[in-house]
């Protein structure tokens, strides 16, 4: 008995191996046959295991695209009389198994096959035997692209299918390691030098306008605490409730990335020489302090400026640059209020802020039904989504590299505010960048800032031999040159 269920439990399992789809992305080429609008790639989703799809272009057969959408391909009756020689025929999903259908392509001459679906595109699937009868690829395409492909090109059209090689690194990781950098640095500066000159001002017993800016937020353990708790709970609720979450996060953006806005933009135009009249006396809310004239047409800018993002977010053309400006001025707006007192303080927030997003990309996904990490796809967005609403809280740079991945699945790389907030160095954004490269799969970035921050924190300040000052946050000196 033990030897026969033995024997069942490796049957399954076998089983189990060859039922198992690879899934690749790749493309397919459409030009008019009429000469007209430049050839145009779209996305599709093959099995390599019918037959492999060539790595160039230049060696891909560009072959007539045959509209057989009206059928499903399921029996001989539903071939055309002269069949499909070399032709890549597009035919409906449903009614009969994928390999029905490339079987019957294959028989009457076709050189490929494109099966249109309405819904959600899968891995087109078979069993080792289909996949030694059949040698023509056979691929998904989503119905629209097939309507733009024949509004765009008309009837008369070529196509090549083909499957480029992802590279290791797209060249706009450059660009968000610039901004990223930049930002820390200019909000690390900002917020040094306004920490000096209010010091400064405090010796020398000056009340004046100093006393306007914004107070410095210091941060506690126990707000470190909630702030990780608060986290926790909305990125739990999001994977859960994220449809109906995702417009109050869009709309938390806005207000935040205005007043970000703001407050980066109000220092350029105090020094503007005009607009320096003042509203008249009223008793009405924040209008009775009398601002200037300038400052009330700068808040209505940085409104419109969020506003306009709003409307237009999805617009993947430009809204994204307009998205990096909102969010690098938050982010800004933040390193310039929230303050770090002690080395200690950094360390607790960071080693909490450290687990909490390994725990959310490694650990979640042996929690979940589905499998998938709850950061990566509250990140991306559910692609069961109704809304395909994206959170607004990342910076994100469209792939400069053409790829399979960059046309069907990820067109943005993405970096999230808060690997942004915490303090990142270089190295740190280099040896994630180096993991997102090697391992071809979202990265915490956390993982490696986080230790990066620190050793080389704890590196400078013994090399200094301030270590203990810098622990406790005591030892301060005013350095004139800032201010």
């Amino acid at each position: 008995m033990a030897a026969a269920a033995a024997v069942a439990w490796l049957r399954a399992a076998v089983l189990l191996f060859v039922a198992q789809v690879t899934c690749e992305y790749g493309m397919v080429r459409v030009v008019s046959e009429m000469g007209g609008p430049k050839g145009k790639d779209y996305c599709i989703l093959y099995n390599p295991q019918w037959a492999h799809l060539p790595h160039d272009l230049g060696k891909a057969s560009l072959l007539q695209l045959r509209d057989w959408t009206a059928s499903m391909l399921c029996s001989p009756s539903d071939l055309p009389a002269k069949g499909f020689s070399n032709q890549i025929p597009l035919v409906t999903r449903g009614n009969c198994t994928f390999y029905e259908k490339v079987r019957l392509a294959q028989g009457s001459g076709a050189r490929g096959l494109l099966i249109v679906s309405k819904e959600t595109l899968v891995p087109p699937g078979g069993n080792k035997t289909q996949y030694e009868e059949i040698g023509i690829p056979v691929a998904l395409l989503s119905h629209k692209d097939m309507v733009d492909i024949f509004k765009s090109f008309g009837q008369a059209v070529r196509a090549a299918l083909y499957a480029p090689n992802e590279p290791l690194l797209d060249y706009n990781m450059v660009i968000i390691f610039i901004m990223a950098v930049g930002t820390v640095a200019i909000g690390g500066y900002w917020a040094g030098s306004r920490d000096v000159r209010k010091r400064y001002m405090k010796h020398k017993r000056d009340d004046g306008p100093e006393k306007q800016e914004d107070e410095a937020v210091d941060v506690t353990p126990v707000m470190t605490c909630v702030f990780v708790v608060m986290c926790c709970s909305m990125l739990v609720l999001l994977y859960y409730f994220y449809d109906h979450l995702v417009y109050v996060i869009i709309g938390i953006f806005c207000l935040a990335s205005s007043t970000g806005l703001y407050s980066c933009l109000s220092p350029l135009v105090q020094r503007l020489p005009f607009g320096k009249c003042r509203v008249p006396d009223n008793n009405l809310p924040y209008f009775h302090k009398r601002p200037q004239v300038r400052m009330l047409l700068l808040a209505l800018f940085c409104v419109a400026v969020s506003v306009v993002w709003g409307v237009f977010r999805n617009e993947d053309q430009w809204a994204w640059i307009l998205q990096d400006a909102l969010g690098i001025a938050f982010c800004l707006y933040m390193l310039k209020t929230i303050r770090l007192p002690t080395f200690k303080a950094c360390t607790l927030l960071l080693l909490v802020l450290f687990i909490y997003d390994v725990f959310f990309v490694f650990i979640t996904p042996f929690l979940t039904k589905s499998g998938n990490s709850i950061m990566v796809e509250v990140a991306t967005g559910p692609t069961d989504s109704a809304t395909h609403e994206k959170l607004p809280m990342v910076l994100k740079v469209p792939r400069l590299n053409t790829s399979p991945l960059a046309l069907c699945d990820r067109p943005f790389s993405l970096l999230g505010f808060g690997d942004i907030l915490v303090p990142a160095y270089g190295i740190g954004l280099l040896v994630t960048f180096m993991a997102l490269a090697l391992m071809q799969r979202g990265q915490p970035a956390l993982l490696y800032l986080v230790p990066c921050t620190l050793t080389t924190s704890s590196a400078l300040a013994l090399w200094r031999r301030e270590l203990g000052m810098f622990w406790t946050g005591s030892g301060f000196a005013v350095n004139t040159s800032l201010l």
